[in-house]
């Protein structure tokens, strides 16, 4: 349940209630201020009061409530300039001067960024970023790690408590694959760095040339060796298990090295290959106790009568399943962390894969099971279409990394060699380059597809990560050489621009845009409102001057606009896991 949290609309609030009253309805702010949204052009209004259900409870016309509550209006509240009827809606206009002067102090206190916005915060548990050991992390796989970083932070913000967590894949027929390639074919010494990104190459190569021996007198001889593989890794013992060990550690690593670049860690860390055999044995239990079926070996869950199919458990060959580890998994998040909500960020293939395990859980008898939630989400192509690790038409993380801050670097910041020292350059070009693809892996719906493009993503002049960032470290410039409001806050009663308006009420909004991204797992609203600002800041600042502004008072008024401008966009992009650069 969220809390009547914004600042505009609780004054609107304010405004509409005595005029219920006069027309003999008395209703709560919390009705009131859910009533209330923005009207479609500023031109008609600030904010509109929709009149339809009380139109129902009055047996009038929307319109005509709307005409009724308009006649009622006599002096206003402080903040509220007019109020007038336009059709089914009651559209309120603000003092800009009025709401400068009382709430852009919020955001120049803090206070605005502390306030509580929910009322429930249930303990939840997101599991995010579930790579698998033996193959190489790319440009993919960051849509996952952004999205999942950005919904947590966003969770936080509004007050939950999280408990974030990983569940890589560490064993599976990929592995033994890889393991296989570099016993039996591999030639070459493992780089002394990057070992991680180089299995991933292993296991490419592995699985092109098993497809190109498929149907040759060597595949029976193949299969026979990858399970003679899973059988040592499974027993945890013989030359290739040896070599997992030593070689799960470099995609380890690889993983650590990536997480650490994007400022993320997790909370819990949870492994396929430590709960394979207790999701077998709790597969047994509740056979036992006659909730699952057992056919020729196999063993599975009958979710027909829910439209789900058949949740297959159990192999003929004794060996579980993906379902089978999440179920085991989901049991120790329940039972073990105390969670009350848990989210899945896993892309849109295993659709199926979650509501079967969801209703089995349900079955099971975990009450928890019912605020299991599937955040999925489209993929990662490039250009010329898909990218496949098996096939190795893939952008390697790293490779990416380094290549993106070589073009920041050339492009960006060469103009200030000289002036900045080589750590500078490189501080920035890494916060940059973190911004381009954060930015760009959250600013698109989940039920779209990326497409990634590297110089779309690094341009100043649009929709970007850098572009947001190169606003704030304008600002802050400009705050170094004008100076900054400090304590003359009065002098905001002064700004009265409609350009000036439109950025105060943006600024207010921050807490209603978070707000939807909670409810709706969605970081596509706080993007999109960061380029919102970033551009009205852009429009008011090349429209009327800061430093050489008509009169003293109003310079200041208009430099604590400007810093209230990047304390927000500032905030904004850390929900998103991206630092706002001083100087760019």
């Amino acid at each position: 349940m969220f809390l009547q949290h914004d600042p505009l609309k609780n004054l609107a609030t304010s405004a509409i209630k005595p005029l219920l009253s006069k027309l003999g309805v008395e209703w709560s702010d919390a009705e009131i201020y859910g009533a209330l949204g923005q009207t479609p052009n500023r031109d008609m209004g600030h904010m509109a009061f929709a009149c339809f259900k009380l139109s129902k409870d009055l047996k009038k016309s929307p319109a005509a409530v709307s005409g009724e509550l308009a006649g009622f209006v006599g002096d206003l509240p402080k903040g509220i300039a007019q109020i007038k009827s336009a059709g089914p809606y009651l559209n309120l206009f603000f003092d800009t001067g009025a709401i400068s002067n009382d709430l852009l102090p919020l955001i120049l206190s803090g206070k605005l960024f502390t306030q509580k916005i929910t009322k429930d915060t249930p303990k939840t548990m997101v599991e995010y970023s579930q790579p698998n050991t033996h193959k190489e992390m790319h440009v993919g796989h960051m849509r996952n790690l952004c999205l999942g970083s950005a919904v947590i932070e966003t969770m936080k913000y509004a007050g939950f408590e999280i408990i974030s967590s990983t569940f890589p894949g560490d064993v599976g027929t990929h592995v033994a694959k890889c393991l296989w390639y570099m016993k039996k074919y591999n030639t070459e010494a493992p780089p002394k760095e990057r070992k991680g990104a180089w299995l991933g190459q292993m296991y490419s190569r592995a699985h092109n040339l098993l497809e190109d021996q498929k149907g040759t007198d060597k595949e029976d001889q193949n299969r026979t060796e990858l399970t003679e593989i899973l059988k040592q890794l499974e027993k945890k013992q013989g030359e290739y298990f040896d070599l997992w060990v030593e070689t799960r550690q470099w995609s380890i690593d690889l993983m650590n090295d990536v997480y650490n670049w994007a400022g993320v860690s997790f909370d819990k860390w949870y492994w396929e290959s430590e709960v394979d055999s207790d999701s077998l044995k709790l597969v047994h239990e509740y056979l036992d106790k006659g909730l699952f079926i057992k056919d020729q070996g196999a063993i599975g869950c009958d979710l027909t009568e829910d439209k789900l199919g058949f949740c297959l458990l159990v192999k003929s060959d004794g060996n579980g399943l993906y379902a089978t580890k999440d179920i085991e998994l989901a049991r120790r998040k329940f039972q073990e962390q105390k969670i009350q909500k848990s989210i899945y960020v896993v892309d849109k293939r295993q659709a199926h894969h979650f509501a079967q395990v969801f209703k089995v859980l349900e079955k099971m008898g975990f009450e928890q099971a019912k605020d299991c939630f599937h955040l999925q989400y489209d993929f990662v192509e490039l250009p010329d279409g898909p990218m496949s690790s098996r096939k190795g038409n893939i952008i390697p993380i790293q490779d990416l990394i380094d290549q993106m801050k070589a073009m920041i670097k050339t492009e960006y910041l060469a103009r200030y060699s000289g002036q900045w020292t080589e750590a500078e350059v490189e501080e920035t070009a890494h916060i940059v380059s973190v911004g381009a693809i954060k930015y760009g892996m959250t600013r698109v719906d989940t039920t779209k597809k990326i497409v990634f493009d590297m110089k779309e993503w690094l341009k100043l002049d649009g929709e970007s990560g850098p572009y947001i960032q190169y606003v704030h470290a304008r600002i802050q410039s400009l705050l170094d050489k004008q100076g900054r409001i400090g304590a003359d806050l009065h002098a905001l009663k002064s700004l009265s621009h409609p350009l000036e308006s439109q950025l105060v009420q943006k600024l207010l909004e921050f807490n209603s845009v978070v707000e939807f991204a909670v409810t709706h797992y969605k970081t596509i609203p706080v993007t999109g409102y960061l380029y919102d600002v970033a551009k009205m800041f852009n429009s008011f600042y090349a429209e009327l001057s800061v430093g050489n502004a008509e009169t003293p008072e109003l310079k200041t008024a208009r430099l604590g606009l400007c810093e209230a401008t990047a304390m927000v966009l500032k905030q904004g992009l850390k929900i998103l896991g991206i630092a706002a650069p001083l100087k760019m």
